[in-house]
């Protein structure tokens, strides 16, 4: 009885072909790992205040982060200093500040790089700032809709803080007279924290 046997050539090109496919199936399998990750609540993109280059939230994934909308003209605007020196205290612990600049209360008329120019030159903003945005109302962005939707109070004005635990449920909200380090702001945030 013979067996077939396959020209070494195309049996070589076929053996190529197949492991160039596992290698690159491999490559791609992290990534719809991390996207299934991925909680609801941080699922969505924005641009980066400095220069408009796309970032998906999804990178904060199992971090806790503080969501903040924010303004330039505004009574509360001092709170970027106590929020930077948050960001700079808890960031090795796991805790990300993510800041969206919104024109909403008529505290926010400049351009996103007078904004990103103000906020390191005046505070030393190093947190997370995306481009300026809209966060309340019917045309607010995808992420504080969906914080709204997931329980919080809808901003009612400039440096409402929202705190997202490591699992990317809403763990705390808090409105603009709350101080960044207030006893009961912080406590949610090492509760959060310590949460693996």
């Amino acid at each position: 009885m013979k067996t077939a046997t396959l020209p070494a050539k195309p049996l070589a090109k076929w053996m190529l072909a197949s492991l160039l496919g596992l290698i690159t199936l491999l490559a791609i399998m992290p990534r719809a790992s991390q996207a299934a990750d991925c909680p609801t609540l941080l699922n969505h993109q924005f641009n980066r205040l400095q220069d408009d280059a796309p970032q998906n939230l999804c990178q904060y994934a199992g971090k806790v982060a503080v969501v903040v909308n924010t303004a330039s003209y505004c009574g509360f605007t001092s709170q970027y200093e106590g929020l930077e020196k948050l960001y700079a205290k808890y960031q090795s612990k796991g805790l990300v500040i993510l800041g969206f600049p919104s024109n909403d209360f008529s505290q926010e008329p400049d351009e996103n790089k007078k904004i990103a120019d103000f906020c390191y030159n005046t505070y030393g903003v190093k947190f997370p700032m995306f481009a300026k945005t809209s966060v309340a109302g019917r045309s607010a962005n995808p992420l504080f809709a969906a914080l709204k939707k997931a329980g919080a109070k809808e901003p009612g004005w400039n440096f409402y803080k929202y705190v997202i635990g490591r699992d990317g449920k809403l763990v705390g909200s808090y409105n603009s007279l709350t101080r960044p380090d207030d006893k009961e702001f912080l406590a949610t945030i090492d509760k959060a924290l310590a949460a693996q």
